[in-house]
């Protein structure tokens, strides 16, 4: 039987030292050893045998962080043995830590990435399991994706499209025990407003809050809003291209929603109702022309087969208890990293593959964004960390 860990790191803007990823924004060499020391540290103390992270600038420095975790891990091993001095250990699942080595990194970039100052992050995963095959990044919609509007009383009211991603959407392939598991990395866009910059203009009006425009502040969260449900929707059609095959599917990343949010439902899917026979078929020949009792569970199974779950959820139900956030602004605290599972991973299931023992939540270093301390926590992460840990069967 194999007992995996898989987790999501939202590492906040890892990039080497004197190197401007946003205007007037970089870190120090202090600073940068600093924030690797904790991110180190961090990695060590969870142990997952599968993390996607989000906001990489580059590899390079991810690297880093893992070899240090690594020379931690074997410096506690060492320190945790019978005889040894008390050692810090890897908790929640085992006593040793496993040594990433030369397990499997993949890095996707941002095709938006630019110079210094106009930098924008991509994703990674990684693997101690490698890959079943060549992970893969979507970012670019070819074709774009079209969201048409109707009025309501018929004809057309124009369209939405998006051509590309804001960040890449990172596919792999894992091979755990005698399963292969789709895992998908996402960082959809992220609630702060989306202005237009006027052509010539220095900067968006809207973002000069000595003279306030609250109508197109709205806009600007409007804009965030669509894109970021058009992104959810381009990963939901991702998934069900997996389930299609019956393979076992987890999301995880920031998805800046929480799961309660229209972003998840589209991304796991409409809750089914417990009977649809009550309800009137699409073009009825009468008024009691409804769905049968077979037709109503055909339906539920049609929706259920390609449901996901929130693993904070199936958490909480076993624990009763609602203890998870991961992210913190203007004092409301917030659960937006998730890992999202296929219901191979179901505990009702008789056919699941697997299910979830355990689920742990990181964000003891979690501040109310409206302290004046906050902005120091870019040298940390402004992310908790979750993690589930997955026994196959």
């Amino acid at each position: 039987m194999t007992t995996f860990t898989i987790a999501t790191f939202n590492v906040q803007n890892l990039i080497g030292p004197d190197r401007e990823y946003y205007h007037f924004e970089k870190y120090s060499s202090a600073e940068h050893a600093w924030k690797q020391d904790w991110l180190a540290d961090q990695l060590t103390r969870m142990n997952p045998d599968i993390v996607g992270f989000q906001e990489i600038f580059e590899p390079e420095p991810l690297q880093q962080v893992i070899a240090m975790a690594d020379a931690r891990g074997d410096q506690s091993n060492a320190a945790g043995q019978p005889g040894a001095a008390p050692g810090r250990k890897a908790i929640h699942r085992k006593e040793r830590y496993d040594s990433y080595g030369e397990t499997a990194l993949a890095f996707a970039p941002n095709i938006a990435d630019s110079g210094p100052g106009e930098r924008r992050p991509g994703v990674a995963i990684l693997s101690r399991f490698g890959f079943a095959d060549q992970p893969q990044s979507i970012q670019l919609l070819d074709p774009p994706v079209d969201v048409p509007f109707h009025h309501l009383g018929g004809g057309d009211a124009g369209s939405y499209q998006i051509r590309r991603l804001t960040r890449p959407i990172l596919k792999a392939r894992i091979p755990v025990g005698d399963h292969v598991v789709t895992v998908f990395n996402a960082h959809l866009k992220s609630r702060l407003g989306e202005f237009v910059r006027p052509h010539g203009a220095r900067f968006s009006p809207e973002i000069d809050l000595l003279n306030y425009d609250p109508a197109g502040r709205a806009m600007g969260a409007l804009r965030s809003g669509l894109r970021r449900m058009s992104e959810a929707w381009v990963l939901r059609r991702l998934v069900l291209d997996e389930l299609a095959l019956d393979r076992p599917v987890i999301v995880m990343g920031d998805l800046n929603d929480d799961d309660r949010s229209a972003t998840h439902e589209i991304i796991c899917g409409e809750r089914p109702l417990p009977d649809y026979s009550w309800m009137r078929r699409p073009n009825p020949h009468g008024p009691d022309d409804r769905y049968t009792k077979a037709e109503s569970d055909q339906i539920r199974e049609a929706i259920d087969r390609v449901r996901l779950q929130a693993a904070a959820q199936l958490f909480m139900r076993q624990s009763l208890r609602d203890m998870v956030y991961t992210a913190s602004f203007a004092g409301v605290y917030q659960a937006l990293d998730a890992i999202l599972l296929s219901r191979h991973f179901d505990p009702d299931r008789v056919d699941r593959i697997g299910e979830m023992i355990h689920f742990g939540a990181y964000n003891d270093h979690i501040t109310d964004g409206a302290d004046p301390q906050s902005p120091a926590a870019r040298i940390v992460s402004d992310h908790g960390q979750v993690m589930a840990h997955i026994r196959l069967r």
